[in-house]
């Protein structure tokens, strides 16, 4: 059997063998024939690739599903080190406290909505050590295999998530993100192996950070592999994504609308920016931002009302050196990624 057919298997092994997890007033509930977390769906993109001694992206896969409906469920749950399939139910709100909002993710988990209207608010997650400039490897206990599905996100007073410290095989996946404070979802310090897919973002200024600054050559250079496809970025302003040291970034199928930029690429990294739909974005790729100029190879992109073309400059690394892919025509983005990308459609 294939590496996906495995992981499909797995995943709905666990979900019909469950065992009971925490004090019985938190007791694991077995999902619905409909719940998301009962798809088998599979990573795809660089969070599928074999790694780092992680076969592709599973999750939870494997161990209990419980549900989270109150906050303390919640933070209980992400925090423990077994395998979980953690099922968020109704609007959970993240405190501030001590940790700015940001709450920490153990390796091993998938954290799935129910339904359409699964929502965390106020705060936001946190996947990855604590920020070392000393660290220049991959740490032993660095954060791994972590998806995360089918949630809205929104009013977080730092990131909406925040991937750092080595943290590798993670897939972000049918989410919707809107009004954090700092980044939608920012990846760096050295973090690996990830796809963010599906997923819309509105509302929203910072979006989307590959690469933690200019000084930080010795954490992210040569890692940071990162797929971006399907993503609606609506009328998200800046970042979508910038991108720093990374090579190959993949970025393909995307669609952008009222953007004042789409890519960026800068500090030698190298980007494939294919099959993207960019309309009334005012730049919608540059390679000549701040910093060091970055690589860009672009084909089969559409570009209407933009301001200014696709910078490009190369070459760069290719993405089917890692893993297949099939995308859409450019043409097909605009029907198909606002129908498809955010909650309630997995």
């Amino acid at each position: 059997m294939s590496r996906a057919g495995l992981v499909a298997v797995a995943l709905v092994t666990s979900l019909l063998t469950t065992a009971p997890v925490g004090p019985a007033s938190a007791a694991p509930s077995a999902p619905p024939a409909s719940s998301p977390s009962a798809s088998a769906a599979t990573a795809d993109g660089f969070a599928s690739v074999d790694a780092l001694g992680q076969n592709g992206t599973t999750g939870g896969a494997g161990g209990a599903v419980v549900t989270a409906a109150t906050t303390a469920q919640f933070l209980d749950y992400i925090s423990r080190p077994e395998p979980l399939v953690v099922q968020v139910s109704g609007t959970i709100t993240l405190p501030t406290g001590s940790s700015d909002g940001m709450h920490p993710v153990a390796s091993d988990k998938t954290i799935v909505g129910l339904g359409g209207t699964a929502r965390l608010t106020g705060g936001g997650l946190h996947i990855g050590l604590p920020a070392s400039d000393g660290v220049t490897s991959p740490p032993a206990g660095a954060v791994h295999n972590v998806i995360i599905r089918n949630l809205s996100f929104d009013g977080a007073t730092d990131d909406l998530i925040n991937i750092q410290m080595f943290s590798h095989h993670i897939w972000i996946d049918h989410n919707d993100f809107s009004d954090g404070n700092d980044g939608a979802v920012d990846i760096k310090r050295g973090s690996d192996f990830v796809t963010v897919s599906w997923n819309r973002f509105h509302n929203h200024d910072k979006t989307l950070l590959l690469g933690h600054d200019d000084d930080n050559a010795a954490q992210d250079r040569g890692r940071l592999r990162v797929t971006y496809h399907h993503n609606y970025f609506d009328a998200s302003d800046q970042r979508n994504p910038r991108v720093r040291f990374a090579e190959p970034v993949h970025v393909y199928n995307n669609y952008y609308r009222d953007n004042s930029y789409g890519v960026v690429s800068a500090m030698d990294a190298g980007v494939v920016l294919e099959g993207n739909y960019f309309h009334s974005v005012n730049n919608p790729a540059r390679v000549d931002f701040s910093g060091g100029l970055g690589r860009l190879v672009a084909r089969d992109n559409v570009l209407v009302e933009c301001n200014h073309p696709v910078e490009t400059r190369g070459p760069v690394v290719e993405p089917r050196t890692y893993y297949a892919y099939t995308p859409h025509r450019a043409a097909e983005v605009p029907a198909v990624v606002p129908a498809g990308a955010g909650v309630g459609k997995i």
